[in-house]
């Protein structure tokens, strides 16, 4: 089984999207600057070298509204082993990839696609953390 262990919601301004969940919330929010796509990391739950520390939470991001990029939406992100054969396993339920997978340095590599529904959903292929057991 693959988990669910991240979510990811566009933005159209990176300081209000930050100010309103750490207002609201009390999320953490970095920006991850120019040379990671102004990536605004989201962290919602007390976190080790391992991930989340209680099981079950997740953290999330903000990526920059693209008018180009298709299914623009909040979405979760689902770990998985090997990334080739789960969007060949996605093609083959009926879903569709959105693209190659890109690297993620340091996190991994990463690939949306679209359900059957069309919802837009994402997958990674984590890179080996600490204490962290393999997915499936």
């Amino acid at each position: 089984m693959n988990p669910v262990i991240h979510f990811e919601m566009p933005y159209h301004d990176p300081k209000r999207v930050s100010a309103f969940y750490q207002q609201a919330f009390g999320w953490q929010t970095q920006d991850l600057g120019e040379a990671m796509g102004h990536y605004v990391v989201a962290t919602t739950t007390e976190t080790g070298d391992a991930g989340p520390k209680t099981p079950g939470a997740i953290n999330g991001g903000f990526y920059p509204h693209k008018p180009d990029w298709p299914a623009q939406y909040p979405s979760v992100v689902i770990a998985v082993d090997d990334i080739a054969a789960a969007m060949e396993k996605v093609r083959s339920a009926g879903g569709e990839v959105l693209g190659e997978p890109m690297d993620i340095p340091g996190i991994g590599r990463y690939v949306s696609f679209t359900d059957p529904e069309g919802n837009r959903v994402s997958m990674l292929q984590p890179l080996a953390r600490a204490g962290q057991p393999k997915t499936a």
